[in-house]
C-alpha cells in the first residue's frame, strides 16, 4: 500500500509539473505575441527619443530588449520551479542549487539592466553622468528582479513543501480534513496571481497596486476560512440565520479595517493607496466574501453533514444487523437446548423449567427490545444475568470452572443501547472456559451517578485441534467497538489487555 501511495503521489506531482510548464509556456507565447503587436514603425513609440535627440530603432530599442527580458524571465522560472528550489526544499544538492539560484539571479539583474539601457537610452542623458545613470538602471533592475524572483522561489518552495508545513499545524485538522488542501490551493492561486501581476501584466512595478494585492486577497481568504469553518458552524449550532451572520461579519470587517489601517500607516505618504486599499477590502469582505462563504457552507458542508448523518445511521443499522446475526445463531441455541435436555435427564423438572424460562426471556429480549435505540439499564442487566445463569448450567458439573459475578442491581433510570455489553461476556465464555482444564471468568458491573464501570476477565487456554471454534475469531468484539464509536463517541473508554494467561477488558461508559 505504501508503494502504491508513493506511486500515486509521484503521478500527481508529475501532472502538476506538466500543467505548470504548459501554463508558463502559454503565458510566454502570449507575451511574445503582445510584444509583436505593439511594434509601431511610426513616430508613436519614439517621441521620447526625438525629444532627447536620440535615434530610434524599433528592432534595437524595443523588440530585441523586450523579447530578451521576457525570455530571461521564462527560463529563470523554469530553472527555479523545476530544478533548484524543489531540490533545496528537499535538502538535496544544497550548495550546487544555491550557486545556481544566485548565478541566475545575478545574470538576470545585469541582463535586465543592459536590456533597459537599449530600450530606454533616452533616459541616460537625463542624469549628470553615465555612472549615475547606470546606478539608477541597476537599482531598478535589482529591485524588480529580486522581488520577482523572491516570489517565484516562494511559490516553488510552497508548491513543494506547503502541504507538509500546513499539516504540521495541528489545530487546523479539528475543523475539517479538507481545510489543509483548500488553504494550500488558495495560497497557490494568490501567489500565482502575484507572479502574473509582476511578470506579465506590468514589467514595471506599481507599488500602490502591489500593496493592495499583497493585503486584500490574503485578508479575504483568511476571512472566508474563518467564516466557513468557525463563525457559520457556531451560529448554525445556535440556530442563527444569515441576518445574524451578515451583521456580525460587518462588525468583524470594521475591526479588520482598523487593524489594516495600523499596518498601512507607513504608506500614508503614498496618498490614495491607504483609502483605496481599505475601501476595496471593505467592499470585498462584505459584498463578496461574506455571501460567498455562506453559499459554500450551505451547499457543501451541510450536504456533507447530511451524508455523514446518513452514513452514521446506516452504520448503526449494519452494526445492529451484524450483531443480531452474531448472537442469534443455531450453535448457541442448540447448545442451550442440549444443556436443558441433559439437565432434565439428571434432575427434576423445576430446574429445567427455570432454564427454559430464562431462555424464553432472552429470546423475547432479542426479538423485541433489541430493535429499540435505547432501553433501560435494568433490562440490559437482566439479559446479562439470564445469559450467565444459562452458561452456569452448562459448566456447573465441572469443579475446575469458577464464575464470579458482581453485578449491581440497577434501580436508576439510566438508558443504554441494547446488547452493548453482552459481546464481552459471550467472548469470555466462548474463549475462556474449558471443560477439561481449570478456567475462570470474573465479571463486575457497577454504576456511579451516570457512569457505568464494566470489567470482564477470563482465563486463556489452548484449544484442541478438533475444536470448531479454534480458527474462528468471531465478529462480536469488532462489532461492539464499531457500535461504541458510532453511538458513544467521546463518551466511552475501552481498555483491552491480553497476556499469556488472561484476557481482560475494562469499559467506562457515560450513560443518559
Amino acid at each position: 500500500m505504501e508503494i502504491l501511495s508513493d506511486h500515486s503521489s509521484a503521478i500527481r506531482s508529475k501532472n502538476i509539473n506538466q500543467l505548470e510548464f504548459w501554463i508558463s509556456t502559454t503565458l510566454y507565447i502570449l507575451a511574445l505575441i503582445s510584444i509583436c503587436t505593439k511594434i509601431n514603425y511610426g513616430p508613436g513609440n519614439s517621441y521620447h527619443y526625438a525629444d532627447n535627440g536620440v535615434n530610434y530603432n524599433v528592432l534595437q530599442n524595443f523588440f530585441l530588449p523586450e523579447v530578451f527580458k521576457i525570455t530571461m524571465l521564462y527560463f529563470s522560472f523554469l530553472v527555479f520551479n523545476f530544478v533548484s528550489m524543489p531540490q533545496l526544499a528537499r535538502k538535496q544538492n544544497m550548495i550546487m542549487n544555491l550557486i545556481i539560484t544566485v548565478a541566475v539571479t545575478a545574470f538576470s539583474i545585469i541582463g535586465w539592466m543592459v536590456a533597459n539601457t537599449y530600450a530606454q537610452p533616452h533616459r541616460l542623458i537625463e542624469y549628470d553622468n553615465i555612472d549615475q545613470a547606470y546606478g539608477v538602471f541597476f537599482g531598478e533592475a535589482f529591485s524588480y528582479i529580486f522581488f520577482l524572483y523572491l516570489l517565484i522561489n516562494a511559490y516553488s518552495y510552497f508548491n513543494e513543501r506547503g502541504l507538509v508545513l500546513l499539516n504540521r499545524i495541528s489545530f487546523l485538522k479539528q475543523y475539517s480534513n479538507n481545510i489543509v488542501p483548500e488553504i494550500f490551493t488558495s495560497t497557490k492561486i494568490w501567489l500565482i496571481s502575484l507572479l502574473v501581476f509582476a511578470a506579465v501584466l506590468s514589467l514595471r512595478i506599481d507599488y500602490e497596486l502591489l500593496i493592495i494585492w499583497l493585503l486584500v486577497p490574503p485578508v479575504n481568504i483568511f476571512f472566508a476560512f474563518l467564516s466557513i469553518y468557525y463563525i457559520i458552524p457556531n451560529l448554525r449550532k445556535n440556530f442563527k440565520g444569515f441576518g445574524r451572520y451578515f451583521w456580525g461579519n460587518v462588525g468583524i470587517t470594521i475591526i479588520i479595517s482598523l487593524l489594516l489601517l495600523l499596518v498601512l500607516i507607513p504608506f500614508m505618504r503614498n496618498g490614495a493607496v491607504v483609502p483605496i486599499t481599505l475601501t476595496l477590502n471593505l467592499i470585498c469582505l462584505i459584498c463578496i466574501t461574506t455571501p460567498s462563504a455562506w453559499y459554500v457552507y450551505k451547499h457543501k458542508f451541510e450536504k456533507l453533514s447530511e451524508i455523514q448523518m446518513l452514513k452514521t445511521e446506516l452504520g448503526k443499522s449494519d452494526a445492529s444487523l451484524n450483531f443480531l446475526k452474531s448472537q442469534i445463531n443455531p450453535h448457541f441455541l442448540f447448545n442451550a437446548l442440549n444443556t436443558l435436555f441433559g439437565t432434565a435427564l439428571q434432575e427434576n423438572a423445576e430446574r429445567t423449567g427455570e432454564g427454559i424460562q430464562k431462555l424464553g426471556d432472552m429470546m423475547r429480549f432479542m426479538l423485541h427490545e433489541n430493535t429499540l435505540d435505547k432501553i433501560s439499564l435494568t433490562r440490559e442487566v437482566e439479559y446479562l444475568n439470564n445469559y450467565i445463569d444459562l452458561q452456569k448450567l452448562r459448566t456447573s458439573r465441572s469443579a475446575d470452572i469458577r464464575i464470579d459475578t458482581h453485578i449491581e442491581e440497577q434501580l436508576n433510570n439510566l438508558q443504554i443501547t441494547p446488547m452493548l455489553l453482552i459481546p464481552f461476556i459471550e467472548n469470555a465464555f466462548k474463549h475462556g472456559i474449558s471443560l477439561q482444564q481449570p478456567s475462570y471468568i470474573k465479571i463486575t458491573l457497577q454504576t456511579k451517578e451516570s457512569t457505568l464501570y464494566f470489567d470482564v476477565s477470563n482465563s486463556i487456554y489452548i484449544k484442541a485441534d478438533n475444536d470448531p471454534e479454534k480458527l474462528k475469531s468471531g465478529i462480536g468484539l469488532e462489532n461492539v467497538k464499531q457500535r461504541l464509536s458510532l453511538l458513544y463517541y467521546g463518551k466511552h473508554e475501552l481498555i483491552i489487555r491480553e497476556s499469556a494467561n488472561e484476557f481482560f477488558i475494562h469499559l467506562t461508559l457515560q450513560l443518559d
